[in-house]
């Protein structure tokens, strides 16, 4: 096989010097007339940069990670929709880790940023122990969290506010003349879980309902749990006239137990999810379901992950995007869908969460990253 073309033969068709070339190769400072000529040389003879040689000069992969629990999972890929054309942008390469929600897998993750595979890093883990906070503190290059992390950790974070997103779902289904409202919960031990769990709670105080420990289901965040879980729910509650779904997989796989056990949605049973994924808007009836932002969430992360591989020197920041009720069939009826109903609360700062008000659950400190 023939080798492929050099520096040594871009000059020689350019009718250039070698340092020329080396200088329009890697970006510094050239008259444009060399740039023109070097790169038009480049071109006609297949030349390909070499990315490992290139980065070891620069101390610059131009690739950024992006860590989520569940690539699967419609929350993570609209996240993913938003970060990768950011990137891209600013002529970065998304390089996607689907890590199981496993602590282990996300350490390493962190860890290998001392490998400079990568310039920097998003992630969205669903728990953030103490063994996270120990490898962020230590991490060899930038890192922006989706979720909450505990006050004076040195990262910055995108945080949704699932708690006042369950309370909106809630007070739209009371004001239906909903009074028997089941909550379909994720793991406890996960901060969605926790916090969603702590948000069905104040709401059900806030309308005047009692909290009936009966009514409350705990599943996985995928449709088969949700199937899962809303059988056993009805079996034993069988008066149930609403379900609160921690998500919208939960919430679909509501939607296929009702219709095969002949239960009318919502005549019979409302039924709310939250995330607001594309599935929402897809599925028989249409499902209404609190947005909690994840593609603004992907972009800010996106942002801020930028701010900081350009040489930004500033405090940790923390972003809260606000939840937003859109109301469909599934609660509502035919002809009532589409319908917007939000916080009004700023995104920027502090916002309504706070520090650690999304729990700490059984594992660590946990982070809202899922939208799950």
């Amino acid at each position: 096989m023939a080798d492929g073309p050099t520096i040594n033969t871009i000059a020689a068709r350019a009718g250039v010097s070698i340092a020329s070339v080396s200088r329009v190769l890697n970006g510094l400072p050239t008259r444009q007339e060399t740039v023109r000529k070097v790169m038009a040389a480049a071109d006609e003879l297949g030349y390909v940069r070499n990315a490992v040689a290139r980065s070891l000069k620069s101390r610059r992969t131009h690739q950024v990670a992006f860590a989520m629990a569940d690539v699967g999972n419609p929350a993570y890929l609209a996240m993913l929709r938003e970060i990768q054309p950011v990137l891209k942008a600013a002529g970065y390469r998304l390089v996607l880790h689907s890590t199981d929600a496993v602590a282990a897998d996300e350490i390493d993750v962190l860890r290998s940023l001392g490998e400079r595979y990568v310039d920097g890093l998003i992630m969205s883990p669903l728990r953030v122990t103490d063994a996270h906070l120990e490898t962020l503190a230590a991490a060899r290059a930038p890192v922006v969290i989706i979720g909450q992390v505990p006050e004076g950790t040195p990262v910055d974070n995108v945080r949704a506010d699932s708690r006042t997103g369950v309370r909106l779902a809630i007070d739209h289904l009371h004001a239906l003349g909903r009074r028997r409202v089941a909550m379909v919960n994720g793991p406890l031990d996960t901060v969605p879980g926790a916090a969603r769990g702590a948000g069905y709670r104040e709401a059900l105080e806030a309308v005047g309902l009692p909290y009936d420990e009966d009514l409350v289901q705990i599943a996985d965040f995928y449709r088969p749990e949700g199937r899962r879980a809303v059988a056993e729910l009805l079996a034993r509650r069988p008066d149930v006239d609403a379900l609160m779904c921690a998500n919208d997989l939960i919430a679909l796989g509501a939607l296929d137990v009702l219709r095969d056990a002949g239960r009318r949605v919502p005549e019979d049973v409302a039924v709310a999810g939250m995330d607001d994924t594309d599935l929402a808007a897809a599925s028989w009836p249409s499902l209404t379901s609190v947005s909690l932002g994840s593609a603004e969430r992907g972009r800010v992360a996106a942002e801020l992950l930028l701010e900081r591989l350009n040489g930004g020197e500033r405090e940790p920041r923390r972003v809260t995007v606000p939840p937003r009720l859109v109301v469909r069939a599934s609660t509502a009826g035919e002809g009532h869908c589409g319908e917007g109903h939000g916080t009004g609360h700023g995104t920027e700062g502090h916002g309504t969460e706070g520090h650690g008000t999304e729990g700490h659950g059984t594992e660590g400190h946990g982070t809202e990253g899922s939208g799950a």
